[in-house]
């Protein structure tokens, strides 16, 4: 997963992406709503492993790309075979500390979670900064079969924290949908957990697919 904090003059904005793979084999929920120093408009947007946004609470890191692009993935069982019992998807990020820099332990368990977290940091006016999450409309293995990335939801948590769905729990709908509005100078985080519905039974294969999250503010 990229990490990306930048500044571009007419509108901001700030992409990461996560590639989502299913294979079919056929032999509580809280998040961080956190206050950021006001200064010079930034975003600052993370999933999965990252650099830190700098001191805390500043938004004031180097601007930049962190380069990594995280996988969460599940190997359907023969005998599970589109049973419709949904099955938790693994994760390869490591990343359990907030990239807000106070060293919050937001995710404990990162082989099942993936931290998704967005600041907006402006000096004045009401911009807001919109998330949002696109999705392709199917998952594609090497013989062309699909899979609707309908078949993949999220849900939701934050150890410790008291404010709820901050980053609201859902599904992928094979398009674009919006997370949360951010206003000035706000910080949010919470851990994703990943699923498959299994809900049908599907080709052999290796199925993978990218969705892309995007922070931007006019």
């Amino acid at each position: 997963m990229k990490c990306n904090l930048r500044r571009i003059t007419a509108r901001q904005a700030a992409s990461v992406c996560l590639v989502v793979l299913v294979c079919a084999d056929i032999v509580a929920a809280h998040a961080w709503s956190l206050g950021v120093t006001s200064g010079d408009r930034r975003l600052f947007l993370h999933v999965g492993n990252g650099a830190v946004s700098g001191s805390s609470g500043t938004l004031n890191g180097t601007a930049g790309t962190s380069g990594i692009v995280n996988t969460v993935q599940v190997t359907v069982p023969v005998a599970q075979l589109g049973n419709g019992t949904a099955l938790g998807m693994t994760s390869d990020s490591t990343q359990s500390v907030s990239r807000y820099g106070d060293g919050n332990n937001t995710c404990p368990t990162p082989s099942s979670q993936v931290m998704v977290g967005a600041g907006f940091r402006r000096n004045g006016g009401s911009n807001s900064a919109t998330l949002t999450v696109a999705s392709p409309a199917s998952r594609v293995n090497a013989s062309g079969d699909t899979i609707p990335f309908t078949q993949i939801s999220w849900t939701v948590s934050a150890p410790g924290s008291g404010v709820p769905n901050v980053i609201p729990a859902g599904t992928f709908n094979g398009g674009t949908q919006t997370l949360a509005t951010l206003p000035g100078n706000t910080y949010i985080e919470n851990c994703h957990t990943f699923s498959y519905a299994n809900s049908a039974v599907r080709a052999a294969g290796t199925y993978s697919g990218r969705v892309t999250y995007t922070l931007a503010s006019p």
